[in-house]
């Protein structure tokens, strides 16, 4: 790994799963593995370091992310929304040059869709967002200069608005992977589809 780029997978596994009817990150997918750990293990070959952001009430998914060497994050404000779960993240791995902030209900993303976002910030992209056909996924990449806005955040809407007011400072990463736009929020999105890899 290149030690002049630590580049730090921030995991967001500590949702409710309120539309899924059950703990989603906790259902298994048709190898048996659950949908967080599928996230987390597509995640991290891409990065120097994978935190997990969780809840306090965590118990089974924190143990499994920890049992496989995952650094968790313990968010005693995820109850308030996305924004307050990946300002943690962040000022966990505060001295990162950059954060790969991913999803933990989209276990479908191939592990080179993470790695194209890791070079491209690597290579000093500013803000990197993958695409599939025309539509902006996940996961994205933010360098270092995003921190203080990053932690900055609050509520439920993530990153999203720093995104789409820093237009100009987007590198827009193509890809041929369905699973960037595919996450997991009803039993039906679960899939076997012959484009998952």
């Amino acid at each position: 790994m290149a030690s002049a780029a630590p580049i730090v997978g921030v995991l967001l596994a500590a949702g409710s799963g309120a539309r899924f009817g059950s703990d989603k990150l906790l259902h298994p997918l048709s190898d048996a593995t659950p949908v967080g750990l599928v996230s987390a293990r597509r995640l991290r070959p891409a990065c120097d370091r994978v935190l997990a952001v969780v809840r306090p009430d965590s118990g089974r998914l924190a143990d499994l992310l920890a049992a496989e060497g995952f650094e968790l994050v313990v968010s005693a404000e995820a109850h308030l929304g996305m924004g307050h779960s990946l300002a943690a993240g962040v000022r966990a791995a505060a001295d990162a040059a950059g954060w790969i902030v991913a999803l933990a209900d989209m276990p479908y993303i191939a592990p080179a869709s993470y790695s194209h976002v890791a070079t491209a910030l690597r290579a000093g992209g500013s803000i990197v967002v993958p695409e599939y056909r025309g539509r902006r996924g996940h996961p994205v990449g933010f360098a270092r200069q995003w921190g203080e806005p990053l932690t900055a955040l609050t509520g439920d809407e993530g990153a999203r608005r720093i995104v789409v007011a820093f237009p100009e400072a987007i590198v827009r990463c193509e890809t041929d992977d369905p699973g960037i736009v595919h996450d997991v929020d009803r039993v039906a999105d679960l899939t076997d589809r012959a484009w998952v890899r």
